[in-house]
């Protein structure tokens, strides 16, 4: 299912004639999906020289973004000196650093600063970085979420330095009901499945998704619209459902029946999970019980404020909310 969706009902986005350059600078294999998208929009829409830059070139995610037509560089985001030369030329950069790799939040934020003082001094017209809401700035220190935090210090620092930059914030990857938290089987698979290796503590409160497949047709129109888009914060999002809403919807894709553990909204009482399920429970509590308790109206995802063109959304969503949902 395809929308016609732009950033307002009165802007389109602008012919570009000329040929940009591009840095498309990912942290590692882990968010070298949010990166493939980037790159192969920016490959596929024929208006910019892309430059991917990754640690191993030799991956075949790498070789075949070359295939497509990038260029690939090696560098790291913990040498600087790799950086200077990789990014060197580049008009725009889309950055994503990744916690999850590095399990330290200080490591990343030093790596996202980095790179932001790097883009400064070669004087890069426009970053695009991938950030999320700092859970304990917003809280006043009641909620803290590794993952998000840093790239939120991340996203003052780049303010603080004077780059022009766009910060964008996405929502939940669909692919984490089939990855992460995909369908676990119960008795044996005679009794169904039940939705993710430990509870989405969200009760019936809706959470936001989206593919990150869609995150590269969001960066391309930014970019293309620089003066329009320089400055914001972006909250992304492409369909709102309840967990259960999201396990009726692989019911019927599936074809298996698939449930939602009876959890609430808070962390007590769950089962002994890894670190990072954990971390991810603590990130749905801070939705649920800030955004769409606490801050209603807040502008992070507003469903209504951005529009582009979806390739791709959750599937039969219509069904299962009665509307389609466009990407915010």
């Amino acid at each position: 299912k395809r929308k016609e969706i732009l950033p307002n009902p009165d802007c389109h986005p602008a012919d570009v004639t000329f040929k940009h350059k591009s840095a498309n600078l990912e942290s590692s294999s882990q968010t070298g999906a949010q990166g493939g998208s980037v790159a192969k929009a920016l490959l596929s829409d024929g208006s910019f020289h892309v430059r991917a830059v990754t640690r191993n070139p030799r991956k075949r995610a790498a070789r075949e973004l070359a295939r497509l037509g990038a260029e690939v560089v090696k560098a790291d985001l913990e040498r600087p000196e790799s950086l200077r030369v990789a990014l060197g030329g580049a008009s725009a950069i889309f950055l994503v650093t990744d916690y999850w790799e590095l399990g330290d939040k200080e490591r990343e934020v030093a790596q996202g600063k980095t790179v932001g003082d790097l883009a400064k001094k070669l004087g890069v017209r426009h970053v695009v970085f991938s950030g999320l809401e700092d859970v304990s700035r917003l809280t006043g220190g009641r909620l803290q979420v590794s993952h998000f935090d840093g790239k939120g210090e991340v996203e003052r620092h780049l303010r603080h330095i004077g780059l022009p930059a766009t910060c964008l914030r996405m929502a939940s990857y669909f692919e984490n009901f089939i990855e992460h938290f995909r369908p676990q089987p119960e008795g044996g698979g005679r009794g169904g499945y039940r939705l993710g290796e430990c509870e989405i503590p969200m009760a019936d409160i809706p959470m936001d998704g989206m593919s990150v497949e869609d995150l590269g047709p969001v960066v391309v129109t930014i970019l293309k619209n620089r003066s329009e888009y320089v400055g914001k914060d972006i909250g992304l999002s492409a369909e709102r459902l309840t967990v259960q809403q999201y396990a009726e919807v692989l019911s019927r894709q599936l074809n298996r029946s698939v449930r939602a553990a009876e959890v609430g909204t808070q962390l007590s009482g769950l089962v002994p999970m890894l670190p990072s399920l954990r971390c991810f429970a603590c990130q749905s509590c801070f939705f649920c019980q800030l955004f769409c308790c606490f801050f209603p109206r807040s502008p992070q995802k507003n469903m209504k404020s951005w529009h582009f063109r979806v390739p791709r959304i959750w599937p039969t969503c219509s069904a299962s909310t009665g509307r389609g949902r466009s990407a915010t």
